[in-house]
């Protein structure tokens, strides 16, 4: 292989490697779904979870409102 073959090569290989790590690095950013799970089931319990918390934090407000 002449040198000109083996510098493309090699440029060809590092363009490869700098995409997927782009490629990578964009898709770290979104939420990814799982296949084959049911959706509903999972804003549900996450529903759940948030009025848990709310409610939590009103009864930890009024238990402060008391002591004062």
């Amino acid at each position: 292989m002449s040198d000109l073959e083996v510098g493309l090569l090699i440029l060809l290989v590092l363009g490869v490697i700098a995409s997927n790590l782009a490629v990578l690095k964009y898709s770290a950013k979104h939420k990814m779904t799982h296949f084959g799970k049911d959706h509903d089931k999972q804003s549900k319990t996450t529903d759940k979870v948030d009025e848990q918390s709310k409610q939590t934090e009103s009864q930890t407000a009024e238990l402060s409102h008391k002591d004062k």
